[in-house]
């Protein structure tokens, strides 16, 4: 099976790709399995300063693979690991992004989009709920945005992202441009300052994700296997409403 998320290094930054655009980046057990992985290696790396995370394909992340999800245990150790992280890490996005790809925008330290991007917390349109992602997005979020968006499954823009505290900055134009700064400052930063004051800054998020982990990653199990996630899945692969929508 060929490699989803590929590695590459360069003055300081390692980039991680992930590149299963058939099913628009979505988070099969393989993804989150090397995903994983590429996060470890860019951990013992002395060289790497910071982690990029950016795609292939039209899509950052889908969400979950509904034809075959990885196991919610799993997502939460990927979402621990990247807020771990002793080096920060920078979402570059330049396509959509839904569900618990939403999630992996709130476990990186700063997110950068382009004009293309969109954003979607689809879950309650699917029997389900923001039930694992909630942790790292809502100590980030303007709480009535999160509100508004977790319930309703609306697709919102990437300015608009950013006015709601999902994104750090996006751009018209280039997000590479965009980048340059930001990925200059983390190069010239020292490792141990970065490490502490990346502690500092994700306590919020890395508290949310200790204490309410195991319960939250319960209920995202119950739902997925309830008859109404069910029919959820299967109304969106058939591409007709679910039977409660009105």
């Amino acid at each position: 099976m060929a490699p989803r998320v590929h590695a590459a290094q360069a003055t300081g930054i390692t980039t991680l790709t992930l590149d299963s655009p058939a099913n628009r980046n979505a988070l099969s057990a393989q993804l989150v399995a090397e995903l994983r992985e590429a996060l470890a290696a860019a951990a013992a790396d002395p060289a790497t300063r910071a982690v990029v995370l950016t795609h292939t394909g039209t899509t950052f992340c889908a969400g979950a693979d509904l034809k075959s999800p990885c196991d919610p245990a799993d997502f939460l150790a990927l979402l621990r690991e990247l807020t771990e992280l002793a080096k920060p890490v920078v979402a570059r996005v330049t396509g959509h992004v839904r569900a618990g790809g939403l999630g992996l925008l709130g476990a990186c330290d700063i997110a950068a989009a382009g004009p293309a991007s969109s954003y979607a917390f689809t879950e309650t349109h699917l029997g389900l709920a923001p039930a694992v992602i909630s942790m790292p997005l809502l100590p980030r979020l303007d709480p009535r945005a999160a509100s508004r968006y977790f319930l309703t499954a609306e697709a919102f823009d990437a300015a608009e992202a950013a006015r709601i505290g999902l994104l750090t900055l996006h751009t018209e134009d280039d997000v590479d441009a965009a980048l340059a700064p930001v990925l200059a400052g983390l190069r010239k930063a020292s490792p141990q300052a970065l490490a502490e004051t990346k502690k500092m800054v994700t306590a919020e998020v890395r508290e949310a994700l200790a204490r309410d982990g195991a319960r939250l990653t319960e209920l995202s199990a119950r739902l997925f296997a309830s008859d109404e996630a069910r029919e959820g899945i299967t109304a969106r692969f058939e591409r007709r409403d679910p039977t409660w929508a009105r």
